[in-house]
């Protein structure tokens, strides 16, 4: 074969085979990988999702597994790096996600009573030394994981708006997950600190935390709902059946799961927000560790 000959040949291979980009966008895996936000005890988080795994296994006909990270920093690598493939991440650890990830996709979003917001609210211990915002000056705040928006993020900055600087006014204290920081509130160890609201009516309703043993302090602005995410690499029919299978969830054992009552489309500009206030708080997203 002459020069010219094995070039026409070698071209017309390269053309036959799919780019890399065309490859990218037509994952259709056997199984997925569906990550769960690492916001309470990871048995319970499972067992409750359950009935998640059997709907998406019939409406995808796919296996599904359930994962829930040791925390929100390796929920985001584990997103960055493709080893799982639907997430439902906290508004926050979306953003921060995103941030190191471009490709993922944001698709749905929880609503409950109408609303796709929710609010943290920020808590005491009763007959405490802390029995409005201010008392918490020069005393410890119960904070969740870094990359906690509302056990976190959102609380911090309403501080800031109420003049309380974090690691200046109050000592910052990172319990990891909202029940944990509940748990610390109601047994004393720290005199308040933050969660979801959210979290907070279903652990008392279930009778994890004893309500006698907790005081509301102050709520905050509504915060956009926890997105479901997606690897944008996937293949487009499998990407727009999860989409399908997510926002047709109309099982109340599902929904129960997620302190939802339904789930409505959503995108990357409704977390916004959450980059203006990593702003106001002076948080580096590239730097901070999830």
């Amino acid at each position: 074969m002459n020069r010219r000959d094995f070039l026409l040949a070698t071209t017309a291979f390269a053309i036959a085979l799919p780019s890399a980009a065309a490859y990218a966008q037509t994952r259709d895996p056997a199984k997925l990988r569906v990550a769960l936000l690492p916001d309470e005890n990871a048995t319970t988080i499972i067992q409750n999702a359950q009935p998640l795994k059997t709907h998406l296994e019939r409406a995808l006909a796919k296996e599904i597994e359930l994962v829930v990270t040791t925390d929100y920093s390796s929920m985001i690598e584990a997103m960055r790096f493709g080893r799982i493939e639907i997430a439902y991440f906290g508004p926050f650890s979306y953003v921060l996600a995103k941030s190191r990830a471009p490709d993922i996709e944001p698709f749905a979003v929880g609503i409950e009573r109408g609303l796709s917001t929710y609010n943290s609210v920020l808590i005491a211990t009763a007959g405490g030394p802390v029995s409005k915002v201010d008392d918490i000056r020069d005393k410890p705040f119960g904070f969740g994981d870094q990359a906690s928006t509302s056990s976190h993020l959102i609380p911090r900055a309403h501080l800031l708006r109420k003049g309380l600087v974090g690691g200046r006014d109050y000592k910052i204290v990172h319990l990891g997950t909202h029940d944990g920081v509940a748990r610390a509130v109601q047994n004393g160890q720290v005199p308040a600190g933050a969660l979801s609201k959210q979290i907070l009516d279903s652990l008392t309703k279930r009778n994890a935390i004893d309500g006698a043993k907790i005081v509301q302090i102050d709520l905050s602005d509504p915060i956009p709902n926890y997105p479901m995410t997606m690897q944008g690499n996937l293949a487009p029919q499998l990407r727009e059946a999860i989409r399908k299978a997510i926002l047709e969830i109309k099982d109340p054992e599902i929904l129960k799961a997620f302190r939802v009552e339904g789930f409505a489309p959503t995108d990357d500009k409704a977390y916004d927000i959450l980059r203006e206030t990593a702003k106001i708080l002076e948080l580096d997203l590239s730097k901070l560790r999830g």
